[in-house]
């Protein structure tokens, strides 16, 4: 019998846990997967620390495909989109306790923007998607 993934279940119980003990949740997002949607500025190495705490964002949505919320990045208004493949952790700012995640699979090379190959158009999943250009 084949069952779901546990990691949506295990970042929802996680972050309600981070909350009940007076901790700032943070999710740790590997950028390069297909249907990343944050602010670009704050990405490094590949890699985003967004905090998902009550105070910080509007609409949190932790389901079994997505994080979505809607938060301010230097005062500006942003959708924010992960999906839940590519969180690679979820823990307290203040003591670093929570749960990191292997990566369930390596994310496709960055395709070539001036490519306009079959290849290189976005799945329509619903939810929109962002290109990481280097």
């Amino acid at each position: 019998m084949s069952m779901s993934s546990q990691k949506p279940y295990l970042i929802r119980a996680i972050h309600e846990w981070l909350l009940d003990n007076q901790c700032t949740p943070y999710v740790l997002v590997n950028t390069h997967h297909e249907g990343v949607q944050v602010p670009l500025d704050y990405v490094k190495d590949g890699r985003i620390v967004l905090n998902i705490a009550p105070d910080a964002i509007r609409d949190l949505l932790i389901d079994n495909e997505w994080i979505s919320f809607s938060a301010r990045f230097a005062g500006k208004a942003m959708d924010v989109f992960i999906p839940i493949v590519s969180v690679q952790a979820i823990y307290g700012k203040e003591n670093n306790e929570g749960m990191f995640f292997p990566d369930e699979e390596t994310p496709p090379p960055t395709p070539d923007p001036d490519d306009e190959g079959p290849g290189n158009g976005q799945k329509d999943k619903g939810r929109p998607s962002l290109k990481v250009v280097k």
